[in-house]
């Protein structure tokens, strides 16, 4: 039997994704006049804060985004406020850094018009050490650290509605109900897309605990559960759909290949560096959210709309 051809794609609105894509590069997108600059009074005893976590956010991602060190990136918004003939004052470097350790990142989204389809991946990133030329003349360093990301993104509106970042060790399944619990609990969830390292009894648990359905492939060598959870019963389901059907048959029956889409994002995450350049824990999860958010307002401006070219 000869091989189906390949599904070519074409761009339906590329005149608004050209300009979208134009768009990622201004300015403006990243900083607002009209923002809340200085920080609110606490009405707490002490020293009050002199910048509002926005601003800390709008220095940091502008840091994130052109990858530069925290006395470049004060000296750049410096700059910026003084062409746009404004008189507010800048944080400085230590400022930066110290508030990046406790800020709470807003990830902006629009959501879906209808119910929400997540897709759920993650992928390893390195933490700041020594470059690769380094690595391949001299051998790494036996405590070289890499930090994992999990993500959940929307199917239809590609943006990321969930982000968590643990250590190396901690492995893909354990984060799912984290993932989950980032999406509000009166948002409908209708599906959950991940692969087989999902296939877990908590896993299929909490996708049913938010009346989802479980798009995840069985492992190979799967065997069915006691039906004693809801979750355990639509694995099952799934089991003896995989089997009567066929493994490649199921995923495209099921839609499993959308799946696809957070895996290219990512690529996205990693295409703004390679490695986090913050050297504690806490600090680079804020750096991995501000690249979550950066990416959400890069989507915001326009993706582009595909059909099948026949």
């Amino acid at each position: 039997m000869s091989k189906p051809p390949k599904t070519t794609y074409k761009t339906t609105n590329w005149h608004s994704y050209n300009q979208a894509l134009k768009q990622r590069g201004s300015l403006t997108v990243w900083f607002d006049p009209s923002m809340q600059w200085e920080a609110v009074p606490s009405g707490r005893r002490g020293r009050q804060q002199s910048y509002s976590d926005a601003a800390i956010q709008v220095c940091l991602a502008l840091k994130v985004l052109l990858g530069l060190p925290l006395r470049q990136t004060t000296g750049f918004v410096a700059s910026l406020l003084k062409l746009s003939g404004l008189d507010w004052s800048v944080p400085d470097f230590s400022t930066l850094s110290r508030r990046q350790k406790t800020l709470d990142v807003v990830v902006p989204y629009r959501g879906s018009k209808g119910p929400l389809h997540l897709l759920v991946d993650s992928t390893g990133i390195k933490v700041a050490g020594e470059g690769e030329w380094h690595t391949r003349k001299h051998g790494g360093s036996r405590r070289r650290v890499w930090r994992k990301i999990h993500l959940g993104i929307d199917e239809e509106t590609l943006e990321i509605r969930a982000v968590e970042v643990t250590s190396s060790n901690v492995g893909d399944a354990p984060m799912l109900p984290d993932l989950l619990a980032q999406i509000p609990a009166e948002e409908e969830i209708t599906t959950v897309t991940a692969d087989g390292a999902y296939d877990t009894r908590a896993c299929h648990d909490a996708i049913a605990a938010r009346d989802a359905a479980a798009i995840i492939p069985p492992r190979r060598n799967a065997r069915p559960w006691k039906p004693d959870t809801a979750g355990a019963r639509a694995r099952n389901e799934i089991l003896r759909a995989s089997k009567h059907l066929g493994r490649a048959l199921w995923r495209n029956w099921s839609g499993y290949h959308r799946r696809s889409r957070v895996e290219t994002k990512m690529n996205c995450v990693k295409q703004l560096g390679q490695r986090l350049m913050s050297r504690d824990f806490d600090r680079q999860v804020a750096e991995v959210q501000i690249r979550a958010a950066v990416l959400n307002r890069f989507t915001a401006l326009g993706i582009p709309m595909t059909v099948a070219a026949g």
